[in-house]
Parts: structure tokens; C-alpha cells; sequence
């Protein structure tokens, strides 16, 4: 007995006193979630062991067992078979073109009725269909924006062209006509800046008649094809050439034409 206690070591004793504990901070929580997850993972293990199988369950295990099973000759009709010549593993059919394999079981364990399964399915599809209807919309839509967003950016670029056109029409048509010491031009928007000041000229003296048109009655494009038709024809001068020709041959046997299309 004195032995025995002699062999105990004493609690009071430096041994338990000085035992070094690990302290670092965190640590023994760690431990903690280490010890609830082995806890709940063995007790998963547990449950799955201990679950019982539902009646469909066993009922689906036991139909599989059984197809997968060949019939045998304990079946009636694998026996009439056998009876009129057939052998196991062979195709159904006088020339034996038939099928091997019997015709696979597909069991309903829904509760939907009959036909219920293709109504679903004719639902998917005509959902189907009608997603990719309106993704076809929306995307004509976008082509059809984008095609109306490339055609005002144009006719906007070919007014812009336009209008720098007619500007150095009436400059050219000035500093010719000035050249030629011609005082005043033919009409007021002939030369560029002289248009304003003679209508506000014309608005001090008189008052405008409806039958007379001012400028602005006149688009871009018609003052252009006017302004060139007199440059053509009264200097023989081409806008976009930027050449004086010397005569009416050399005009029409040099200069691509009368437009801008004709010198692209």
C-alpha cells in the first residue's frame, strides 16, 4: 500500500505545479469547432445507418433487382418461347430482324394522371418558344435602331459635307466675281456673309411681298447645285477640281463633272 502511494506522483508536487500550457490565443476554440464537427460528422454516419428505407424506396430496389434479372424458364411466356424455337438471346422475328432485348418498363410513381407528363413537356416547349420569339424581337429591334441611328449619322455627315460645300462655293464665287470687277452678286446668298446684311437692308426699307422667296426657301443642296452651275458657267471654275479651266472644252474634258459623287 505505502508502495502504491510512494508511486503516485503528489498533485501539490512540482511536476503538476510547472506543467507549460499552451496558451496561444485562439487555440482552444479552434479545438472546440474541430470537436463539434467530428461529433456531428459521426453522427450523420449514425443516422444513415440507422435510417429505415421507405416503401417506394424498397419497392424501386427490389423492381430493379428484378429487371435486371433475365427471365428464366419458370415464366410462362419465356417458356412458350422456347416451346416455338427461341433461344435466349436471340432476336424476335421469323429472319430474327426483331428486337433482343425485351421492351424497357417505365413505372409512374407520380400522382399526375395520364398524358399529364406531355401536357408539361408541350408547355416547356411552347416556353421555350416563345423566349426565343422575343429574343428574335428584341434583337430586330436593335438591328432596326442601330440601322436608323447609322442613317441619321449619316445624313447628318452629308448635310455637314453640304453646307461646307455651298460655304466654299460662295468664297470661291466672291473672289471671282471680284476679280472680274463684278460690284454685286447675282443673288444675295451668292457670296458668303453679304446675304444677312442685305436682308436686314430690305427689312429697314421695305415690307417683304408673300410672292418674293427668300434664300432659306432654297435648301442646301439646290443653292449648291445653283452656285456650281454659275461657277461652271460664268468662270469656268470647279469647286472641287479647285482649278479655273480656260475654256468650256478644257472644263468638260478635264473635270469629272458637275458633283461631288462625280470626283470620289
Amino acid at each position: 500500500m505505502k508502495l502504491n502511494m510512494a508511486e503516485e506522483e503528489d498533485y501539490m508536487s512540482d511536476s503538476f505545479i510547472n506543467v507549460q500550457q499552451d496558451i496561444r490565443p485562439g487555440l482552444p476554440m479552434l479545438r472546440q469547432i474541430r470537436e463539434a464537427r467530428r461529433k456531428e460528422e459521426k453522427q450523420q454516419e449514425a443516422n444513415l445507418k440507422n435510417r429505415q428505407k421507405s416503401l417506394k424506396e424498397e419497392e424501386q430496389e427490389r423492381r430493379d433487382i428484378g429487371l435486371k434479372n433475365a427471365l428464366g424458364c419458370e415464366n410462362k411466356g419465356f417458356a412458350l418461347l422456347q416451346k416455338m424455337g427461341y433461344k435466349s438471346g436471340q432476336a424476335l422475328g421469323k429472319s430474327g430482324e426483331g428486337i433482343v432485348e425485351p421492351i424497357p418498363l417505365n413505372v409512374k410513381t407520380g400522382k399526375s394522371g395520364l398524358g399529364h407528363e406531355a401536357l408539361l413537356k408541350r408547355k416547356a416547349e411552347e416556353k421555350l418558344e416563345s423566349y426565343r420569339r422575343k429574343i428574335h424581337m428584341k434583337n430586330q429591334a436593335e438591328e432596326t435602331a442601330a440601322e436608323q441611328f447609322r442613317l441619321r449619322f449619316k445624313h447628318k455627315h452629308d448635310e455637314v459635307k453640304l453646307e461646307g460645300d455651298l460655304r466654299r462655293s460662295q468664297r470661291a464665287c466672291q473672289q471671282l466675281d471680284t476679280q472680274k470687277n463684278i460690284p454685286f452678286p447675282r443673288e444675295a446668298w451668292y457670296w458668303l456673309g453679304l446675304e444677312e446684311e442685305t436682308e436686314e437692308e430690305e427689312e429697314e426699307e421695305k415690307e417683304p411681298d408673300e410672292d418674293e422667296y427668300k434664300s432659306e426657301d432654297i435648301s442646301v443642296l439646290e443653292k449648291l447645285q445653283i452656285l456650281t452651275g454659275y461657277l461652271r458657267e460664268e468662270h469656268l471654275y470647279c469647286i472641287w477640281c479647285g482649278t479655273a479651266y480656260e475654256d468650256k472644252e478644257d472644263l468638260s474634258s478635264n473635270c469629272p463633272g458637275p458633283t461631288s459623287a462625280d470626283h470620289d
